[in-house]
């Protein structure tokens, strides 16, 4: 099935088998609210790793029942990003999801050399999937979030995340699109040669499932008008899946844009690891975070 919305991701999910989910410090009503409706959704199996005593008392306050839940407890952050960590790699969680404690705390227990879930030489990255009414279809966009400048061989790890988001999401041959200041080739701009590189790269079996070309300017990748007044001929121009962006600052402005001027539907994760990992932010709304619950499942589904 070829997702053009993210709601059909729960249609999806509801007749499959259903994924365990391991929340790391989840102690607050943010992190417990979006973990229960998942499971309500029946779109999870979820367990909480935190304060017993904090995690009863907040699913009594929501009027939560937490037996749903398997509770693993415990009395630090730190403590809690092991042990959820442990549980995946014994083979207990499939998908992990960032709670209370802070973000480096998170990415620490991911990245442990000793007892993470980083395999060699991989390259964590962020993946965002936007569902934006101006569009005819999902975009499915990196890195807005972790790499501030990501070099040859950053990118070309993110294009295999995004191209592997797509094809999760059902999209048989994603077009990916090299984002750069212009179509133009410009030899002193890294974008545009990082994006040579790549998009020859993909003509030649390189990197495989998509087909990709760049450099190409935002708005010819995705207004098939603009590729058209620019004379732009190309399978991908006006019509892209993916959009891998030059560095963190055009990502991330791209990302807020569709948030906050065009309330784009949302979901997202970190890529790279041996699961996926949703890594929510304290503005995320409740929607963006199952949002980002139903797509880590949709991937771990797909493995």
């Amino acid at each position: 099935m070829n997702i053009t919305k993210l709601e059909q991701m729960y249609d999806v999910l509801r007749g499959a088998e259903k994924k365990k989910l391991v929340a790391v410090w989840a102690n607050d009503s943010h992190t417990i609210e979006a973990v229960s409706e998942a499971i309500d959704l029946g779109i999870v199996e979820g367990t909480l790793v935190g304060d017993i005593v904090e995690i009863e008392k907040v699913c009594k306050n929501l009027s939560i029942d937490s037996s749903k839940f398997k509770i693993v407890d415990c009395k630090s952050d730190n403590q809690a990003g092991d042990l959820a960590v442990k549980l995946v790699i014994d083979g207990e969680g499939d998908i992990l999801m960032k709670g209370l404690l802070s973000t480096d705390k998170y990415m620490r227990a991911i990245l442990n050399k000793e007892a993470g879930l980083l395999p060699p030489k991989a390259v964590l990255s962020h993946v965002t999937v936007i569902e934006n009414v101006h569009y005819h279809k999902l975009l499915v966009v990196g890195d807005v979030a972790i790499i501030p400048e990501p070099d040859l061989k950053q990118k070309i790890a993110i294009a295999n995340y995004l191209i592997q988001t797509a094809k999760a999401l059902g999209m048989e041959k994603p077009k990916l699109s090299l984002i750069s200041a212009s179509e133009q080739v410009l030899p002193t701009v890294q974008s545009s040669v990082d994006a040579c590189i790549i998009s020859k790269m993909g003509d030649r079996g390189q990197i495989k499932g998509a087909i990709i070309d760049g450099p190409l300017s935002l708005d010819a990748s995705i207004d098939a008008e603009t590729a058209k007044t620019k004379g732009i001929t190309s399978p991908v121009a006006g019509d892209a899946d993916c959009l891998l962006f030059p560095n963190l600052d055009a990502g991330n402005v791209f990302y807020k844009m569709n948030s906050k001027m065009s309330e784009a539907e949302m979901g997202a994760f970190v890529a790279g690891a041996k699961v996926p990992c949703v890594l929510s932010s304290r503005g995320d709304t409740t929607k963006t975070k199952l949002n980002s619950i139903a797509l880590c499942a949709m991937l771990a589904l797909s493995k």
